[in-house]
């Protein structure tokens, strides 16, 4: 059968999905076949797909239809210009998530310039917070914690991936595993920050197929920041940077937080929409 045709029947199958983009996605689904990127399916599509490769292919629609989330059926996702690996167990990088490693990224250009320094990634998932951070400033340690055993498998992978020697990735609850005595410049997390009532509004892809663990944040969605911000002070260097990815209406919530812990300078950042999307403060 050739490309085109067989993305044609692809499309059919996967258009009815109230969250997608069919074309794409049967372009991406064949791709990962062929081992090809999308302009190879745009511009070959009078090439004969073998049969195998038909048959596969018409497996992974079928999982998509089904709602199946594609960043698992083809175990990627882009995050800040970079291919991670991801898998069920995982939660697939968001490109909101961008704006906290942007802003840390000049961050540390601005304050730190090329001194060594040391960065805590709470909740490190699939790494795409610190293993990117650690891959575009070398002069960063980044330790990565997660109380999951997956998710440090494949932040451990995406590290090897991106051959980084300036990641340790370390089994903990939040601070749990953490020497006390350890202070870092930059302690970073996009915790679970969804409340139990939201979580059943979820799409259905996220809710189904996503981790819970990755996704709830108690019956208000705030329990993680209840704990990740008077706990971080203890870690922070002077003048140490916390930053925290939060949901859309827990701006004011999360800054009283900072405040009563005494942290300054307490700032907002908006994300692509225009929603408030990480909150961030530094210790006195």
């Amino acid at each position: 059968m050739e490309i085109n045709k067989l993305i044609r029947l692809g499309v059919d199958k996967i258009k009815g999905r109230q969250y997608g983009n069919p074309i794409l996605e049967a372009t991406l689904l064949l791709g990962k076949l062929l081992k090809v990127d999308k302009v190879y399916i745009y511009t070959h599509g009078d090439e004969e797909v073998p049969d195998f490769v038909v048959d596969k292919f018409f497996e992974m629609i079928d999982r998509r239809k089904e709602g199946y989330p594609i960043q698992y059926i083809i175990n990627e996702k882009e995050f800040m210009g970079l291919d991670f690996y991801v898998e069920e167990g995982v939660l697939i990088p968001r490109p909101d998530t961008e704006i906290l490693v942007e802003y840390v990224l000049d961050y540390i250009d601005k304050v730190y310039g090329k001194e060594k320094i040391d960065l805590l990634d709470i909740g490190i998932g699939s790494g795409a917070i610190g293993i990117s951070i650690a891959y575009y400033k070398k002069n960063a340690n980044v330790y990565g914690v997660d109380i999951s055993d997956s998710a440090l498998r494949v932040s451990n992978i995406n590290k090897e991936r991106f051959n980084l020697n300036n990641v340790t990735l370390i089994k903990s609850d939040l601070f749990e595993n953490i020497d006390k005595n350890r202070k870092f410049h930059i302690i970073a997390s996009n915790p679970p920050y969804i409340s139990r009532r939201d979580m059943g509004i979820l799409q259905e892809e996220v809710k189904n197929y996503e981790p819970k663990i990755a996704l709830e944040g108690g019956l208000d969605g705030l329990d993680f920041y209840r704990r990740i911000i008077p706990e971080s002070k203890c870690y922070l260097y002077q003048g140490g940077l916390l930053i925290l990815e939060i949901g859309y209406d827990q701006n004011i919530q999360v800054r009283n937080m900072m405040e009563r812990e005494g942290f300054i300078n307490i700032k907002t950042l908006k994300d692509l929409q225009g929603f408030d999307r990480v909150v961030l403060g530094i210790k006195e």
